[in-house]
């Protein structure tokens, strides 16, 4: 209804209309019902499991985060890039072959694909995967050229005995990104049981699996040697990390600003948190795992175990998600940046809400209080 009576004008205070986006980014689009060029990666839906639609995803430009990050992109230019991608749609079980091979190569490889019709606008946000404009059935597609394979992949995804999880831990492990593992799990590479999976799964899968497997190292190092606050910012998320010394134990908090995307005219403060281990599913979705990921990745680094916090300050600057690989790429960003060391608790606190911006998400964390009234073996 508040958007009916907006159309555009502004009056939610966001900096740019998402749906107004939709229409200026179709502007340029002129569908055809056939592609020939590169596809940089694979798309799966999870509408109707296990009888799922995929196809490659294409476009003449990457599909990596990291590199448009690297590249300076804005909100705007990610957008207008998203809305030129073609999803191809088609039954992901008869496309696999082609998929598991754009997956596996190392490099894009070219595609020649004809649609059942012309390719349909059909831009839309969401809070985990990047947004795709153009959407099209398969009526035909070869793939033009042959894959190049690292080994590192080669080698997980030619063992049929290794698990998913094993595999993703040992991809990692040789320097294969996030993106690409999961990538080789949508495609229905990895594993004893293969199939494919929808993208959506597959991101938040691998963000918890090698995540999961590094606090578990993480369990056995020695404790930092002092408190650490790490901070960034991107595209209108601030990103606050709180490291103190101690056993594994994170804890995440997200502020969503009264004009933020999803504030919905008020602040809206959500937690969660755990200890070694994690039962069900983080109300705070992918960006939980993508956070946790960025901090175990900085402490199996440095060989030491810690309790932390990580603070996500939503503002208006964040007119469109983009996905969850914002909070990933912004965790990250942070944690290879300058530390903050600070020599009691209380002054840690005080930083990171400094660094925040405000202080009233404290009384929402539980990790805090046990901080202040709990000592471990670590304080002897």
């Amino acid at each position: 209804m508040r958007c009916a009576e907006c159309k555009g004008k502004g009056l939610c205070g966001l900096e740019r209309c998402p749906i107004m986006s939709r229409f200026y980014a179709q502007l340029p689009v002129r569908p055809s019902d056939h592609y020939e060029g590169s596809a940089p990666s694979v798309f799966v839906g999870s509408y109707g499991y296990p009888k799922v639609a995929g196809g490659p995803l294409m476009i003449n430009d990457g599909d990596h985060p990291p590199d448009w990050v690297a590249r300076g992109l804005g909100i705007d230019d990610i957008v207008g890039l998203r809305a030129r991608t073609i999803r191809g749609a088609g039954e992901a079980k008869g496309l696999a072959g082609n998929l598991q091979e754009i997956a596996l190569s190392s490099r894009p490889l070219d595609v020649e694909v004809r649609f059942v019709k012309p390719v349909a606008f059909d831009l839309r946000f969401d809070g985990t995967i990047a947004p795709v404009g153009l959407t099209g059935a398969i009526k035909k597609m070869d793939v033009l050229g042959n894959a190049r394979v690292d080994r590192a992949v080669d080698r997980a995804t030619s063992d049929t005995d290794l698990s998913a999880t094993d595999a993703c831990e040992i991809l990692n492990a040789s320097g294969t990104d996030v993106y690409r593992i999961t990538q080789l799990l949508t495609a229905g590479l990895l594993g004893k049981k293969r199939r494919v999976v929808p993208t959506r799964w597959a991101i938040t899968a691998v963000d918890d699996t090698v995540s999961t497997r590094l606090k578990k190292k993480i369990a056995r190092y020695p404790p930092l040697s002092g408190i650490e606050v790490f901070s960034a910012s991107l595209y209108g998320n601030q990103i606050v990390c709180l490291l103190v010394p101690g056993d594994w134990k994170y804890e995440m908090i997200e502020v969503w600003g009264k004009q933020s995307l999803w504030g919905d005219g008020s602040e809206t403060i959500a937690r969660d948190g755990e200890g070694l281990t994690k039962s069900g599913y983080s109300p705070l979705a992918g960006a939980y795992y993508s956070a946790r990921l960025a901090v175990t990745e900085y402490l199996e680094s440095v060989r030491r175990s810690a309790r932390v916090l990580v603070l996500r300050n939503v503002t208006s600057e964040y007119w469109a998600p983009l996905g969850t690989w914002v909070v990933r790429e912004a965790t990250q960003n942070a944690m290879k940046g300058q530390k903050t060391m600070c020599a009691s608790l209380n002054e840690g606190i005080d930083l990171a809400s400094r660094l925040i911006g405000f202080g009233h998400w404290r009384p929402h964390s539980r990790l805090i209080p046990e901080l202040v009234t709990q000592k471990t073996l670590f304080d002897f």
